[in-house]
């Protein structure tokens, strides 16, 4: 019987490492931007408006974490990406790890003409922005040897609701880009891969009224409630840890086992 290998001890922190996260002066982002700056990452917390931006900024200080900064980011915009990603790497003195996070939602009827005013932002915001985002920090990550990409997509990238279609489009796709990205560029260390939420409190499901979220949960999920944007914050760091090496193109359900649920 051969020898067995000494232990390895792969490494659970991110201190010191830079991340950008977009989408993140609320929800999810937000949950993001606060966990891995408690876990010692550089954070560069950036959204549409620099006075919610600075707002999450501002709560994280207050904590005593210095090591986080805002820039206003509209991800519709392919050269503002570009810059921001730019200036936070300067900024930290570079570009470990990107979480693709920003996005909303439009309902989109395909029969009426309005379809378009849904469909268009949709792709922009939720699937052409993360390619953008990516190239922009590849740079940097490649100059590392080293990178984490997480791209938050949805449960509505494994099923469909009704009347939903530009989201669930953009959400299959960001699944899509997920593979053929982890497989193009797992060579040179970098890993992307991919959380799908399903029911979480967030502004997206803030018009539904308590009583329907209870009802829907209760029905639908496993666990009988919506889900906390915490909950999928850690999901996320756990994918971005040095530990994560060989964890590559996959997405991962954060919806309390709603997916699996067959009645």
């Amino acid at each position: 019987m051969s020898e067995q290998p000494p232990y390895q001890e792969l490494s659970r922190s991110i201190k010191g490492k830079t991340a950008l996260i977009t989408g993140a002066a609320s929800g999810m982002g937000r949950a993001t931007a606060h966990l891995f700056a408690r876990e010692g990452a550089n954070v560069a917390v950036t959204d549409l408006k620099q006075e919610n931006v600075d707002k999450v900024v501002n709560e994280i200080k207050a904590a005593g974490i210095d090591h986080v900064k805002g820039w206003a980011l509209d991800v519709s915009d392919g050269a503002a990406i570009k810059r921001v990603v730019d200036e936070a790497a300067a900024h930290f003195g570079g570009m470990d790890i990107l979480v693709n996070n920003a996005g909303f939602a439009i309902p989109g009827q395909v029969g009426e003409e309005s379809y378009e005013d849904s469909w268009g932002p949709s792709i922009n915001v939720m699937l052409t922005s993360h390619q953008r985002a990516i190239r922009a920090a590849l740079p940097y990550m490649r100059k590392n040897g080293w990178g984490r990409i997480v791209n938050i997509a949805s449960t509505e990238g494994l099923g469909a609701t009704p009347g939903n279609s530009p989201y669930v489009a953009a959400k299959h796709g960001v699944i899509g880009l997920t593979r053929g990205l982890a497989v193009d560029l797992g060579r040179e260390g970098i890993t992307v891969n991919c959380i799908c939420p399903g029911p979480i409190i967030t502004g997206i499901t803030a018009g539904i009224s308590n009583e329907h979220k209870e009802i829907y949960a209760k029905r639908r999920v496993p666990l009988r409630r919506y889900g906390i944007p915490e909950e999928v914050a850690n999901m996320t760091l756990s994918l971005v840890l040095p530990a994560a090496s060989f964890l590559n193109g996959v997405h991962i359900p954060v919806d309390g086992g709603l997916t699996i649920k067959n009645a």
